[in-house]
């Protein structure tokens, strides 16, 4: 029996549930662990884009920062609206919504508070959530607790299909039973996390103005992983589309290429950022970030605003199309009755750090890499759609040539390992063929 007396004691009915649940997530493949990475192991894996997290230089910023700010308090001593606030924060704010251009900005504990915040207040009753179909899960979570009337997805990326509901929509919009014209709310992200794709956001903005009548349609960005990635001086997508004055919201998250944890909520009008700070509970009833966490994103954004991480972007994007290549150089070596299952590789040069290379066994080929010092990620269902399933690469500022020709050549490793066990385990259905892997 264990110290605490516990070994023998039964299950409540609560554990019993749970256990169960859990059982059936084992047995599906999706059930998540707690993992610890090794170390001197390659980062393939985590959205530390320009590998601030371990920058000798962010790190003297930050403690610059910290001995700057020596008679502001540690803690922020609670919620914002209360006693959490200071000047230091305000104006942490104003500097960050400038870097943006931006009128306003609003700061949050997380990028997951601010989307709940956004879409549980602003929508009023009456109005209209539509919203790219892989939108990030705390938006779902904000759409639940909306007093908005309507709620509906478009297919990802598709103007088309988003045009289609729009078109829909209008009888309803000119109706003149309505009180008022309800607002239109249309939810995306610049960058998403799991393909690494882009958002037309052109095309999405020259659409809702050509549909929608003036002041109608709110254009709402998630911005978290094009922050320090994406425009001038990693200012984002938004700002390197020059469209800062027409999309109502922004979201930038600091703990990705930043390194910092928290997030800011842009806003085109300063009413919409007081209305949120009068309304939003996630930004009202929690403590509100403390002194080191406003530091470390204050540091982050001076080297970013100070052109000092450019020649980490730029090499971001030098390694992007290096691994394209490489990865093409790969996919052209395996034999032409290869089964395409367990390896595919992106045709078209990603535009983004993000690299999605699906696969029909993405935990074993994921396992296979990280016991080769590599860190990567199976993504299985639901994070992805089934059929879908993928690892997950990303490039970072701090990634070499020889690890993009360690990773190609172990995933090349793995595909020759796994064909010759169908060549065993079906005796000849791939005939003699050997793709000629060792040469990349």
């Amino acid at each position: 029996m264990a110290n605490d007396g516990t070994a023998d004691k039964p299950m409540s009915i609560l554990e019993e549930t749970v256990s169960l649940t859990l059982e059936r997530r084992k047995a599906h493949g999706g059930f998540r662990r707690l993992t610890l990475n090794p170390p001197g192991s390659v980062d393939f894996s985590s959205n530390d884009f320009l590998s601030l997290a371990a920058s000798p230089r962010l790190r003297s910023q930050y403690l610059h920062e910290l001995r700057e700010a020596e008679s502001t308090s540690l803690g922020s001593g609670g919620s914002r609206l209360l006693d959490g606030n200071s000047t230091y924060a305000e104006e942490l704010e104003r500097q960050i919504a400038a870097f943006h251009g931006a009128r306003c900005g609003l700061l949050s504990n997380s990028g997951f508070d601010a989307n709940v915040s956004i879409f549980s207040t602003l929508p009023q009753p009456g109005d209209i959530i539509i919203y790219d179909e892989y939108i990030h899960a705390s938006v779902h979570d904000g759409m639940r607790l909306s007093r908005a009337t309507k709620k509906t997805s478009f297919a990802h990326n598709s103007v088309s299909a988003l045009k289609l509901i729009l078109e829909s929509l209008l009888p309803t919009l000119n109706s003149s039973s309505h009180s008022k014209t309800p607002s239109i709310f249309i939810a995306v992200e610049a960058i998403y996390s799991m393909d690494g794709d882009i958002a037309p956001l052109t095309a999405i903005h020259e659409l809702m103005n050509t549909l929608l009548s003036p002041g109608t349609g709110h254009l709402i960005v998630d911005e978290a992983h094009s922050t320090g990635v994406l425009g001038p001086r990693g200012r984002g997508l938004v700002s390197d589309l020059k469209l800062e004055s027409h999309v109502t919201i922004r979201l930038h998250t600091f703990g990705k290429a930043l390194a910092a944890n928290g997030a800011i909520i842009l806003c085109t009008s300063p009413i919409l950022r007081t209305y949120l700070f009068n309304y939003a509970r996630p930004l009202i009833y929690t403590t509100f970030l403390s002194l080191p966490t406003l530091a470390a994103v204050k540091a982050s954004y001076t080297l970013l605003s100070s052109g000092q991480l450019e020649s980490k972007q730029a090499h971001v994007t030098y390694l992007i199309s290096s691994l394209h290549s490489r990865l093409l150089a790969l996919d052209s070596a395996f034999p032409t009755n290869f089964p395409r299952h367990l390896l595919q590789v992106p045709l078209e040069e990603p535009k983004t750090p993000i690299f999605s290379l699906q696969s029909s066994k993405p935990k074993e080929l994921a396992a296979y890499c990280q016991r080769n010092e590599l860190m990567v990620r199976g993504i299985v269902a639901p994070t992805v759609p089934l059929g879908k399933e993928r690892i997950r690469v990303c490039l970072h500022g701090g990634n070499t040539e020889k690890d993009l020709e360690r990773l190609v050549k172990v995933l090349g490793e793995w595909v020759e390992e796994e064909v010759q066990g169908l060549r065993v385990g079906r005796s000849g259905e791939l005939g003699e063929q050997r793709a000629p892997l060792a040469r990349l």
